[in-house]
Formats: C-alpha cells, sequence, structure tokens
C-alpha cells in the first residue's frame, strides 16, 4: 500500500470510529432511545475543543490522548468511573472513552 492509501484508510477508520460505530452501539444496547444515545454519543466530540488550548491547533503527528487536558490519563480515568452510574453518565462515559480510542488508535496503530 501507497503512503496516501495508508492515510486515507486511517481518515476512514477514524471517522467510521467517531461517527458509525456509535450507531451500532446505540443500536445494540438502547435499542429504545437509540437516536437519542447516538446524539448524545456524538455529543461527547466536544471534548475536542480543548485542541483549541494547543499550538499549534491540529498537528497530524501529535498524540491527542496524553497531550490534551481533556485527553489525559486523569480524564479518562473519570471517564472510566462514569460507567459505574446508570443513566446519561453511562452513556457520556461511553461515548468519551469511545472518543479516546479512537483518537489512541489514530496515533498509535497508524504511525507507530
Amino acid at each position: 500500500m501507497s503512503f496516501s492509501e495508508i492515510a486515507l484508510l486511517r481518515q476512514c477508520t477514524h471517522y467510521f470510529l467517531h461517527l458509525v460505530f456509535p450507531v451500532f452501539i446505540a443500536l445494540v444496547f438502547y435499542r429504545k432511545n437509540w437516536v437519542k444515545v447516538y446524539l448524545m454519543l456524538l455529543a461527547t466530540m466536544l471534548v475536542d475543543l480543548d485542541h483549541l488550548w494547543a499550538n499549534p491547533v491540529f498537528d497530524p503527528n501529535r498524540a491527542s490522548v496524553g497531550f490534551h487536558f481533556l485527553h489525559s490519563y486523569y480524564a479518562i480515568a473519570v471517564y472510566f468511573l462514569m460507567l459505574f452510574f446508570k443513566g446519561n453518565s453511562r452513556i457520556i462515559g461511553i461515548g468519551l472513552l469511545l472518543h479516546m480510542l479512537t483518537d489512541f488508535q489514530d496515533y498509535n496503530f497508524w504511525y507507530h
């Protein structure tokens, strides 16, 4: 595979995990309210607002996990703890952890 093909596959994987995989989670685990849950999972992408404090804002050669404050390991621990609460907190925790996993794989699996 050429570098451009790998880059395209990386982008497709990233956006699949951010936009399509949450539909699967919502349909399988929250069938009755899947649209609401899907929108909540999408809303967890607002965690990327912490990129605005970085210089440069976007750097494709920088790992988000462990760099940005809402992508820190302390924040991830809080997101994990959210899984132990019922209701919306659990859904938000799932979305945030999925987001962290997506960002983690985006850098660590494709570059190293």
